[in-house]
């Protein structure tokens, strides 16, 4: 890797902090123990995860009770979607989400599909909006969960999350609410009081935790069928031997993200801007992509005509600046984003996508970095697809 490489695929991972990792050193060496044996080592385990549930549950505002761990966002999306599908399965079979979530919530409803439930994706608008009043017209009497994510992990929109519940709630108190909160949580304020939802789904790796650990509020209440049975742990809602250094990584990631909010949402949001601003002005037939101002603070979504992504991240790597072109987990997939057609930009702005996302080891350098490669970038790549290169 070059000395001078650039990160800005912060939505697709962050680094450990070194702090984190300091935290879950004792417990990937002489804390050791199993959190579910009764001997001394077991219990000084279990007194860690038990701690740091309560340290999350107070940063997220719900009860540690309310808590699942488990092995990161995808898990969690896939035990809420299908835990409360199978739960509910005799009230009713309806499922309303949206066309922009993550693959972890379309594909796992698909599959629900296959085995006999209905599924609405609504649309969005051209900033990736879904309004409140829509979700709860698509509401029916057989629905039993609305699963629309916090903000999307591709374009940065921020969803009015609690006036979507409210909406749900006002039509039909029982239907249950889950969020994909993966990209909000750890980088704005995330209540789960406040946005009114019933489960709500985060992964440790998105704050600067480490990778494989994750959690899964549900609210009191709420019936679960598990997706993996065992040993019964997590209150018989998740069973395997908790990832007690990774829950421990995760508390300590999410108590330093929090506290630091104040003044990196801000910093973010400068360095977010001056980005944005400078790329529409240098390249012309470009274009953000999400809403203008209702975005998360970090990311930057844009789409240049006459240019595809793939070969644009890899002239971007050679210059020692690491982006994607939307979701890590397609990455290397020539087709264009289903969250970009879904906005209604056509397949040629759509194959054309650069997702730049900042993070806590960004700084203004960067910036003027990329403002300074990507131009040329983009002129040298479509003189080679332009009719007189042909």
């Amino acid at each position: 890797m070059r000395d001078d490489a650039i990160y800005l695929d912060y939505a697709a991972t962050t680094p450990l902090d070194p702090r984190v990792l300091e935290a879950m050193m004792p417990y990937l060496t002489e804390k050791f123990g199993n959190p579910n044996s009764i001997h001394a080592f077991g219990r000084e385990a279990r007194k860690a995860v038990d701690e740091v549930r309560e340290k999350i549950a107070v940063l997220l505002n719900c009860r540690p009770s309310e808590l699942v761990f488990t092995s990161g966002g995808t898990e969690s999306d896939n035990l809420a979607l299908r835990g409360v599908a199978m739960a509910y399965r005799r009230k009713g079979n309806h499922i309303v989400t949206t066309a922009i979530e993550h693959h972890a919530v379309l594909h796992t409803c698909r599959a629900l599909q296959d085995e006999g439930f209905e599924v609405t994706y609504l649309p969005v608008d051209e900033h990736g909006l879904v309004a409140p009043e829509q979700v709860a017209e698509a509401v029916t009497d057989r629905t039993i969960l609305v699963s629309i994510m916090h903000a999307n992990n591709e374009i940065g929109t921020i969803e009015p999350l609690a006036d979507i519940v409210r909406a749900v709630k006002e039509k039909r108190p029982d239907v249950l609410v889950h969020t994909d909160a993966v990209q909000t949580v750890g980088h704005i304020p995330v209540d789960v009081e406040a946005l009114g939802v019933d489960l709500l789904s985060f992964a440790a790796h998105k704050f600067y935790g480490p990778k494989g650990v994750g959690g899964l509020f549900v609210r009191r209440g709420v019936k679960l069928v598990p997706q993996l049975t065992g040993g019964g742990q997590e209150r018989n809602r998740r069973s395997g031997t908790e990832n007690v250094a990774g829950i421990v990584g995760m508390a300590k990631a999410l108590e330093i993200a929090v506290a630091e909010m104040p003044t990196e949402i801000p910093r973010l949001q400068a360095l977010r801007d001056e980005l944005i601003e400078g790329v529409l002005a240098q390249i012309p037939d470009s274009r953000l992509n999400g809403h203008p101002t209702q975005r998360l603070p970090h990311n930057a979504n844009f789409s240049f005509l006459g240019v595809e992504g793939e070969a644009l991240l890899l002239q971007l790597d050679l210059h020692g600046i690491a982006a994607s072109s939307g979701s890590a987990c397609t990455s290397g997939s020539l087709e264009p984003s289903h969250v970009l057609l879904a906005l209604g930009l056509s397949h040629e702005w759509a194959l054309g996508s650069l997702r730049l996302t900042l993070g806590r080891f960004t700084t203004r350098q960067h910036i003027e970095r990329v403002l300074a490669v990507l131009p040329p970038i983009i002129e040298k790549l479509r003189a080679l697809t332009s009719p007189m290169a042909l």
